[in-house]
């Protein structure tokens, strides 16, 4: 099935692009959404965790305490690489599941670190890079989160530059501070009319499961 890789820096709004792309038809996998999934309450990682940090991971809800995990995992890279060897296979797991299981004209994988993994462009036909300039990154990410200038930075910095996603993009959505929703969405339609016609002229076409 034809599918596009879908990535850009936090507070980018690839999460916004994703939601059309979903309202117009193609079957959306989101791994930050998958994530959120596994550490909430109930969720298959939450054991793992618990295991692997201790208790003062998981808040009393039971869900997977995210700023005090954020703070560690980015001043400790052990850590982090801890986080990820349990959350990883997980996701993956996630992955394929919902990849078998779509239906539409195309498959959009909407994956943060996309470039950074390194894995991803020979599983994708299309990389798209959702873009803007990083104090606008910035702007965006603290009236959402209420996250530090300095907290923002250091997960800024875990990701790739913007110039290393531009370097690796087939396609780029501009949606920088002065562009509006309504032509953030126009430039989303045009790349999904693209991509249909894309998706229909490949040897597999629109995927057509019952």
């Amino acid at each position: 099935m034809y599918s596009i890789g879908l990535t850009g820096g936090i507070g980018s709004g690839k999460t916004q692009v994703a939601d059309w792309l979903a309202q117009w038809g193609a079957a959306v996998i989101d791994t930050d959404r998958i994530a959120h999934e596994l550490t909430a309450p109930g969720g298959s990682a939450i054991e793992p965790l618990r295991q692997a940090f201790g208790p003062a991971a998981i808040l009393p809800d039971g869900r997977l305490d995210r700023d005090w995990m954020r703070d560690r995992v980015f001043a400790d890279p052990e850590m982090r690489r801890r986080l990820e060897s349990i959350l990883h296979p997980l996701i993956g797991q996630a992955v394929q599941a919902q990849a078998a299981r779509a239906q539409g004209p195309y498959r959009v994988f909407v994956v943060p670190l996309l470039v950074e993994s390194g894995r991803w462009r020979d599983r994708v036909d299309r990389i798209c890079v959702v873009d803007c300039d990083p104090e606008t990154q910035i702007r965006r990410v603290q009236a959402r989160s209420g996250l530090t200038r300095e907290a923002i930075g250091r997960i800024m910095s875990a990701q790739s530059s913007r110039e290393d996603r531009l370097a690796a993009a087939d396609d780029v959505i501009v949606n920088d501070g002065v562009t509006d929703l309504a032509a953030l969405r126009e430039r989303s339609w045009h790349c999904h009319q693209t991509w249909c016609q894309l998706a229909s002229r490949s040897p597999d076409g629109p995927a057509t499961h019952d």
